[in-house]
């Protein structure tokens, strides 16, 4: 969407509040070497690590009564605090030999948690009000990967919830779990620590970035890949595979996935969605949390926290409110939110998703009506971020029927409590309890809490009403019985070869066919055995990365071309090997002027913490030889993949390409496959591509491409006139049955 200072009459006050915020840009986040310089409380620290293979590592002892008829399973790093009475065991969580009313399984959930709340100090509350990143020591010699140091937020602040963001092995996930139940379980009342990661079984630019490689978790496309191959079924797999490895490992609780819909094409967290049709997401989010928490949650779920309320798709010139200069939701369009941002929560809600994380951003009153109660007589909104915003939060309760709990995101109670920015840090933390949220993300600053307590600005029963929902969960999990894991569990489940080999299948049906020409009066693709005879393929990389964000100016640029130099040569080194052991019938070459055809990769980065939204195909994003490229396509028929995280300005690169295939993180042994015709083209565009940088400042930004309300003339199309709609893909085939193309039949009943 174009500047809002450019489409919309603006209030005297907001237009100040944007156009007076000039914030240093870089160009991009790294995917080489670690990021530096990121607000932890902001959601990200940048220092996430490599896997390498499990050792065994930090392994403790644990003592276990095995689950039977009538008897849970109990698990404990102390014997001592194992109690038996009346021929059943239990777990004695805060170690006085007798049983508590919140430590008897037997009991129902809501009785268990009404008593440990009537024994808990103002400040063991305070502390169950926040969730905050731990980072364990990420390679510790002695395999301590919890200690004294770096666990304060747990014995200090007697936090709970912690979000693990590295990208270790399954099995010193494991024990790095295992270290932290142990610890809690030494100290007051023993209530144990539920590990929250972001997603982690795909690429990613900004968030938890995996790859391929052994005793890590399945490794599949990304959620643009998935939406990509269309196979809702199949996402359910995933999630109920996904749920088997993060159980395992000990993570109980996912900050994802988002159920927002990518409206405006410049946000740089399109990357994270499940695309622009709002029923593809919401039936995507509805198998998400099905997969991983099952029908209700349960002893073996992982709970879902799904983001963010109520959509963080409509933005204005593509800025997240991560930043000041995005702190808003613009809805341009009459009745958008709840026609096409709300309904993936709903189905969502649908599900029994456990949480909800709304946005940073606040409702701009200089949106359309949007039909929902009015704040005031003369306003629709309430200008304060999602999270401190008790309409909307009264909106996802009564108006949706959502029974769990709010979970803001990282700083969003903080610095970056957008419209209450000038309040104190107490007045912050009570305005958000009272607005209805339950657990506050980012920071560890639970002496906040008790002083809005302390001072009558917020009532200690609206805290006991929050840790309410929190230890109600802990204890469906079953973490109040058996909070350990096994790491030679978590092990097998990260190399189970039948779901690897569906995460496989999952990457072959995102690859998109979006254009294959003839050449000399034959398809180009697919390259079967009776071609490839004849074909002398060279291959080359153009892989963008980022840089670290307290990079600047010539500094932040010379990384750019530096590194991405780097990985550009590195991923078309890692190709050659990958075709020479995969495909050795295909004859490689090392220059165009030997090759009779070609096959060029392209990647493009953008990062979110650049706050520099942009989807060229250029130096900004990595690829600075676009010319080389082109040289290459003229020279010989030149198949160009492109990687989708955006949908990318594809006005250079399409014209001369002589097919051109769109991939979302997807393996490249996966691409040839679909080149070769081992296995047919199915993925559909999940996104419409735009027309070029005009459509871009054109398109409206709150409602997808197919909409009747977008600008008629966003779509992009190719050089032999196929316009690249949603839902757009080719095959090998002659029937292309499937997704709707351009607009799903679904959206004929939007009015």
């Amino acid at each position: 969407m174009a500047s809002l200072s450019k489409q919309i009459r603006k209030s005297s006050k907001l237009r100040k509040k944007l156009l007076a915020t000039a914030l240093t840009l870089s160009l991009l986040a790294p995917v080489i070497g670690p990021q530096a310089g990121f607000a932890d409380d902001q959601g990200y620290t940048g220092e996430e690590g490599e896997a390498t293979p499990y050792t065994g590592r930090g392994a403790i002892t644990t003592y276990k009564i095995a689950k039977a008829e009538g008897q849970p399973e109990i698990e404990v790093a102390t014997q001592e605090r194992i109690l038996e009475i009346d021929d059943k065991y239990f777990r004695d969580a805060n170690g006085n030999k007798s049983l508590d009313g919140y430590e008897d399984w037997r009991k129902p959930v809501s009785d268990r948690v009404a008593n440990l709340v009537g024994q808990m100090s103002l400040e063991q509350k305070a502390g169950l009000m926040y969730i905050n990143t731990h980072t364990p020591e990420a390679d510790p010699a002695d395999g301590k990967f919890v200690t004294a140091n770096n666990s304060k937020i747990v014995t200090d602040k007697k936090l709970r919830h912690v979000i693990y963001r590295l990208s270790q092995n399954l099995g010193d996930i494991a024990n790095y779990n295992n270290q932290m139940q142990q610890l809690a379980e030494g100290l007051d009342l023993g209530i144990p620590v539920v590990i929250t990661s972001n997603p982690r079984n795909s690429a990613s630019t900004d968030y938890t970035n995996i790859t391929n490689v052994q005793d890590q978790h399945t490794f599949w496309p990304g959620t643009l890949g998935l939406a990509a191959a269309g196979d809702v079924e199949a996402v359910g797999e995933f999630a109920e595979i996904a749920r088997q490895e993060w159980r395992a490992a000990g993570i109980r609780k996912v900050y994802g996935y988002m159920a927002d819909v990518a409206t405006d094409p410049l946000w740089a967290r399109i990357e994270e969605t499940f695309g622009e049709d709002p029923k593809v997401v919401g039936d995507m989010n509805y198998e998400i949390v099905r997969g991983f928490q099952g029908e209700t949650l349960g002893n073996d779920s992982v709970a879902i926290t799904v983001k963010h309320f109520p959509g963080g798709g409509a933005r204005d010139d593509g800025q997240d409110p991560h930043f000041e200069n995005g702190s808003f939701n613009i809805y341009p369009t009459e009745g958008s939110m709840e026609k096409y941002h709300i309904p993936p929560f709903m189905r969502a809600i649908e599900a029994g998703v456990a949480s909800v994380m709304p946005y940073y951003a606040y409702p701009s009153n200089d949106s359309a009506d949007q039909g929902l109660d009015l704040y005031s007589e003369i306003e629709q909104f309430e200008e304060v971020g999602m999270t401190l915003n008790e309409g909307i939060i009264r909106y996802l309760r009564e108006g949706l029927g959502f029974k769990g709990y709010i979970n803001s995101d990282s700083g969003a109670v903080a610095g970056s409590a957008w419209g209450y920015m000038d309040k104190t840090p107490v007045e912050k933390v009570a305005k958000a309890v009272n607005a209805g949220t339950n657990i506050i993300s980012g920071g560890a600053t639970p002496e906040l809490v008790i002083e809005a307590v302390n001072s009558g600005l917020l009532k200690e029963a609206k805290v006991d009403e929050s840790i309410t929902y929190t230890l109600s969960e802990m204890m469906t999990l079953g973490l109040f019985e058996d909070p350990f894991v096994n790491p030679a569990e978590a092990i097998a489940a990260a190399n189970n070869e039948e779901n690897r080999a569906l995460a496989y299948e999952a990457h072959q049906k995102s690859v998109v066919l979006m254009r294959n020409d003839k050449i000399k009066g034959k398809k180009l693709l697919p390259l079967t055995e009776e071609k490839v005879e004849d074909i002398k393929l060279y291959v080359e990389g153009f892989v963008g990365v980022a840089a670290p964000r307290n990079l600047k100016g010539e500094e932040a640029a010379k990384y750019v071309a530096d590194n991405s130099a780097l990985q550009s040569a590195g991923f078309t080194a890692d190709l050659k090997v990958t075709l020479t052991d995969k495909f050795p019938n295909i004859e490689l070459v090392d220059s165009v002027e030997e090759a009779t055809h070609a096959y060029v990769y392209v990647k493009p980065t953008q990062s979110n913490w650049d706050n520099n939204p942009r989807i060229d195909i250029n130096e900004t994003t990595g690829v600075s030889d676009v010319k080389r490229i082109v040289e290459i396509q003229k020279t010989v028929p030149t198949i160009t993949a492109l990687n989708f995280t955006n949908q990318w300005l594809i006005n250079e690169l399409e014209p001369n390409a002589a097919a051109l295939i769109g991939t979302f993180g997807t393996l490249q042994e996966a691409v040839f496959e679909v080149l070769t015709g081992e296995f047919n083209p199915v993925g559909k565009l999940p996104f419409a591509i735009p027309a070029s940088a005009k459509a871009v400042e054109k398109e409206v930004g709150d409602v997808p491409s197919f909409a009747p309300e977008e600008y008629k003339h966003f779509t992009y199309k190719n050089k032999i006139g196929d316009k690249y709609e949603f839902g757009f893909g080719l095959s090998y085939k002659k029937e292309n049955k499937g997704k709707a193309v351009g607009k799903p039949d679904h959206a004929e009943n939007k009015k």
